[in-house]
């Protein structure tokens, strides 16, 4: 039976490690996220966001190590049926249209197409619903991306797992999905996501994770990481945080730290 402490756990990553030959991608990397959180994980490209990702959807194995969704290991297929996950590199069938491409994935999560529900999805996201008439090979980047969005925020589940989420979209765009995901949040719902933006991380976030050459260097909110380097800006301090030596963070956002 699943304890009080494990069902508040969305997600739980306990010395992770992984390597590919001689190139460490994770280095003992523990991280805890209550359910219910808003998460950003930041970090420069290389230093093992999308491999810390695809280990915990079990698209890579770990060398080491244990990660846990909502209690159960993630290894287990039933593990993810409370996740839906947006790719960083999101690239759907070109000869679907974009109908065609939402109903499929709809049908894969058992949820119904609705095409009143498909509708104002779109309109939340900006995108011309007559795009669901059009081949995928003819959308724009931008396009494509919200309509991955849509995919991925219409299955309605418990957890997101959102890979640079902002990617190719307008500065419109980008607003109205941080609204989307802000009235995910207060529904309660825990959105992990990555970004290279980090006033966005600070405009959503309840906490957020540093994250450079594999090691976790930073767990808490961002006004603590803000604090803990006396900087001005979010970017100053991260770039503080990555410039010390290698010092793996202690567990500063497992959640019995939540409030």
């Amino acid at each position: 039976m699943m304890s009080e402490h494990e069902a508040s756990t969305a997600l739980r990553f306990e010395r992770v490690s992984k390597r590919f030959g001689a190139a460490v991608a994770l280095r003992d990397f523990t991280l805890g996220v209550a359910a219910g959180w808003t998460f950003g994980l930041v970090g420069m490209n290389g230093a093992g966001k999308t491999t810390l990702i695809k280990c915990l959807l079990d698209f890579a194995e770990p060398d080491h190590g244990k990660i846990e969704i909502f209690g159960v290991g993630h290894r287990e297929t039933r593990s993810r049926r409370r996740l839906s996950f947006l790719p960083e590199r999101f690239n759907p069938p070109y000869y679907l249209r974009g109908k065609d491409f939402l109903a499929y994935m709809l049908r894969l999560q058992d949820v119904e197409y609705s095409a009143g529900e498909v509708e104002r999805m779109l309109q939340a996201l900006d995108l011309d619903p007559s795009a669901l008439a059009k081949p995928v090979r003819a959308f724009s980047k931008g396009m494509t991306q919200k309509l991955g969005l849509a995919a991925c925020l219409l299955s309605r589940k418990d957890l997101y797992v959102l890979d640079e989420p902002t990617s190719g979209l307008d500065p419109k765009a980008r607003a109205l999905l941080k609204g989307l995901l802000k009235h995910l949040r207060d529904q309660g719902r825990t959105i992990f996501f990555t970004s290279h933006a980090l006033a966005d991380v600070e405009e959503l976030c309840d906490h957020m994770a540093v994250i450079h050459r594999g090691e976790l260097r930073f767990a808490g909110t961002p006004g603590e990481l803000r604090s803990e380097h006396g900087a001005a800006t979010l970017e100053e301090a991260f770039l503080e945080c990555i410039e010390k030596p290698g010092e793996t963070a202690t567990a500063a956002t497992s959640t019995e730290r939540a409030a």
